[in-house]
């Protein structure tokens, strides 16, 4: 039954996010170095341990990397008409509406959904959205980002090498392998987990501009993902985890980001943390009709 099936497959990811959102409301924790461990260590080690597995072509994704990035592309340029209706900056609105949470959401819904052979395919859509957020979404917060800075990224460079790798049909030592394996197993939970210690932090004085973008984000990101399917040639489960990611929320990196231009953090901060609210409801929709 689809909805036993969808429950059992949004539960534990809900459930992981509310372990962090009640643990927040009582401890208040700093999250910022267990973040930052995540984002230079765990979730880095994941990525290269899955690009440099034997099993792993990249040429069997070419199709879906294609979708992402016109899925990615598309909905900034969907979201800045809104954008400009509403009299919303661009650089507040707009970014937030193209880099999703294809990390936290994406990666743990794509392995409980579809199972671990997803989990190739759900990395190749979390590093285009990862890669595209990197290098655009630089760029548009400010046009003298220096390149040299994007590619020194913990996760940019452990791309490289893990691609590396796949093309040249090198190996990882098995013993060093389960290691590198062992980390990155612990960055899904911890990447839920520090989303709970978000939403503690929702700020609903602006609330108008978060509901739009709740709305707009997955609108924007499904009618994509409509339009391109007609020219990619993917598989069902490619097809499916392209619909997934077209409908996640916005990602927290968007705030951080905002708060480091001072790009109107507050109401970056309302999107990004009333887009997560939402996709309680939007994401088990998407994943209604993905399973289908």
């Amino acid at each position: 039954m689809i909805i036993v099936r969808l429950f059992n497959i949004v539960f534990p990811i809900f459930s992981i996010v509310a372990v962090g959102y009640l643990y927040s409301r009582w401890r208040r924790p700093d999250m910022t170095a267990a973040n930052q461990i995540n984002m230079t260590v765990l979730l880095p080690a994941l990525v290269f341990n899955i690009l440099s597995d034997k099993d792993f072509h990249l040429g069997e994704y070419g199709q879906l990397a294609l979708g992402a990035i016109a899925v990615v592309l598309g909905s900034g340029l969907l979201a800045a008409l809104v954008a400009k209706a509403a009299h919303i900056s661009l650089k507040t609105f707009v970014p937030p509406m193209m880099f999703t949470n294809s990390g936290n959401m994406g990666l743990p819904l794509a392995v409980l959904a579809f199972g671990e052979q997803a989990l190739p395919a759900a990395v190749v859509l979390f590093l285009i959205e990862n890669g595209l957020h990197f290098t655009l979404g630089t760029y548009l917060m400010d046009h003298r980002a220096h390149l040299l800075k994007v590619v020194t990224q913990p996760i940019v460079m452990a791309t490289i090498v893990g691609l590396s790798f796949s093309l040249f049909g090198w190996l990882v030592p098995e013993t060093l392998d389960t290691a590198i394996g062992m980390l990155g197993q612990a960055s899904i939970p911890l990447l839920l987990f520090s989303l709970g210690t978000r939403l503690t932090s929702v700020d609903f004085g602006e609330w108008r501009v978060g509901v739009l973008g709740a709305v707009v984000c997955p609108l924007t990101g499904i009618i994509m993902v409509l339009l391109v399917r007609p020219f990619l040639d993917l598989t069902p489960l490619q097809l499916s985890l392209l619909i997934v990611f077209g409908t996640l929320p916005p990602a927290v990196l968007n705030y951080l980001i905002a708060e480091q231009y001072r790009q109107e953090p507050g109401k970056v901060a309302s999107i990004v943390l009333m887009g997560n609210l939402a996709s309680f409801i939007s994401l088990p929709i998407a994943l209604a009709f993905a399973l289908l």
